[in-house]
């Protein structure tokens, strides 16, 4: 074979290479999702293989609606909520427009210095309530697009979870395979430091998995305390809550920060007291302690390489940049290391 058709031939195979990543491009990071999912969970998989007889097809069919189960009902149910609150409030607009705010709460009278000043406003706002909603007509276009382009978001987001999960079942079922397919890969490109740098990609996605879902696990829990202890009905479903908006950034704030409107509207100001500094320095606070930790202990890397990938990640690619970022950063660094140590062991000749 000559040198014109080896060149041809990479030409080829590189062209087919980029047809291949395009036609998968829309799929990448569900993709990426459904293989975070199967490598954190792999002991489970494991583990039900074992005990299943070494049936993989079927321990990956049991695993995968689990995790349909756990993971996408409840979402489909916080949506369902979401809807139900949303109709509430076109309800409640629909009602001002008709009969005016209604009375402002007794307990606002009696609030010091202020309340006096907040029930004449109360009532001017309601004298003058269609004088509003009539100027604020014009944006209310606006706050429909802007509605129904996160509604748009939100139903790519649930397709995009629902391609996760049907992913995850063939990362189950052939995931030893895929794992030796890789590790040929990277032994053609890096040699025989091919086994190290699986095992630090490997070790990073554990624990930045490890650092997201304990430090979730752990605000849902701090939540949960907080909401009994405040009295708040539902402090049960509100600590789930608060577990699957911790997995965002700054989601927690999103379930106690209403929670304790909702005690200062019925009069309990001391338990709104309470809920408000415990959100604060308790259930947000842990964030900033708890993963850090999480994602940092039993490596090697220096904390502020995991950080940067941490928040550097979430900057460039979204959710998915938690797992991205740190990974890259790490074999990144790695790499680098590997070049300054063979640059200082065999220096250049003159």
């Amino acid at each position: 074979m000559t040198t014109n058709d080896r060149l041809l031939i990479q030409i080829l195979l590189l062209t087919l290479l980029g047809a291949a990543l395009w036609v998968m491009a829309p799929f990448i990071s569900a993709l990426l999702w459904g293989a975070i999912l199967a490598f954190a969970s792999w002991p489970l998989m494991r583990l039900l293989t074992r005990l299943l007889g070494g049936r993989e097809t079927l321990a990956a069919s049991l695993l995968t609606t689990v995790w349909i189960l756990l993971v996408a009902l409840p979402l489909v149910w916080l949506g369902l909520n979401l809807a139900d609150h949303i109709r509430d409030a076109t309800a409640f607009v629909r009602d001002v427009q008709v009969d005016g705010l209604p009375d402002a709460p007794a307990w606002v009278g009696g609030i010091p210095f202020v309340g006096e000043r907040l029930v004449a406003w109360w009532q001017s706002l309601d004298q003058q309530g269609a004088a509003l909603l009539a100027s604020a007509k014009p944006y209310l276009g606006q706050v429909g697009n802007w509605l129904l382009a996160r509604s748009a978001q939100i139903g790519s987001g649930v397709l995009e979870l629902t391609l996760s999960l049907i992913f995850v079942f063939f990362f189950y079922r052939d995931g030893p395979r895929l794992a030796a397919f890789v590790h040929r890969l990277l032994q053609r490109l890096v040699g025989e430091r091919a086994e190290y740098y699986v095992d630090l990609v490997a070790g990073t996605v554990q624990r930045v998995v490890n650092g997201v879902i304990g430090t979730a696990a752990a605000q849902g829990l701090l939540a949960l305390i907080g909401f009994l202890i405040a009295g708040v009905p539902g402090a049960i479903v509100l600590g789930l809550v608060t577990f699957m908006l911790s997995l965002i950034p700054m989601g927690p704030p999103l379930a106690w920060i209403p929670a304790t409107g909702w005690l200062v509207w019925k009069g309990d100001y001391g338990m709104a007291v309470f809920l408000g500094i415990w959100g604060t320095f308790v259930i947000s606070g842990v964030d900033n302690v708890l993963k850090p930790y999480l994602i940092s202990r039993g490596g090697n890397l220096p904390l502020v390489i995991v950080l940067l990938g941490v928040f550097g990640g979430l900057i460039a690619f979204g959710f998915i940049g938690l797992f991205i970022g740190p990974t890259l950063l790490a074999v990144g660094y790695s790499l680098l290391l590997d070049w300054s140590r063979n640059a200082a062991q065999h220096p250049p000749q003159r």
